[in-house]
């Protein structure tokens, strides 16, 4: 049985006490390279033209806004 059964099997094993497990350097590395990939991939997506559309919606609306606020201040 391996120190992971063991300490699955064991009652209160979810404590972590005495138990802490530890990835392989290399492996730790290949998720660091994988997940900043998908980061890049997603950061790097154009925009849908439907959120683009909702954008410009927000923006005119605010825009109005702004320039009732300033109106009424005169």
């Amino acid at each position: 049985m391996s120190n992971l059964d063991t300490a699955m099997s064991e009652p209160g094993a979810g404590d972590n006490d005495d138990f802490e497990m530890v990835l392989d350097p290399k492996v730790q590395e290949s998720i660091g390279r994988s997940l900043k990939a998908h980061y890049d991939d997603i950061v790097n997506a154009p925009v849908p033209d439907k959120f683009l559309v909702l954008l410009a919606q927000l923006e005119a609306i605010e825009q109005r806004a702004a320039g009732v606020s300033s109106d009424e201040r005169k």
